[in-house]
């Protein structure tokens, strides 16, 4: 293995892990900007309301994708195995 392929196997790897956690982290932050816009508004600053909002988000995206995220992890493990055997 050259070095033209671990710097492929290594790009696709994080190509892999941006299009698994994207998904989360923006629906996380949206909720967050909202949730701080709400709580400039109304002054009403409880830390707990960003964090149940946030991790229902994050759960109901899991529950939701959680199988198209399985299917391209496992993609790539079939990948790395593939190129394992040679």
């Amino acid at each position: 293995m050259d070095m033209t392929q671990v710097a492929d196997v290594l790009r696709e790897g994080v190509v892999v892990v941006i299009k698994l956690a994207s998904p989360m982290l923006l629906l996380s932050m949206l909720v967050g900007v909202v949730v701080a816009i709400f709580q400039a508004v109304t002054q009403i600053h409880e830390q707990t309301i960003s964090f149940i909002l946030k991790l229902s988000v994050v759960v109901t995206m899991l529950l939701l994708a959680g199988g198209w995220m399985m299917e391209n992890l496992l993609d790539y493990a079939n990948y790395l195995f593939t190129l394992m055997r040679g």
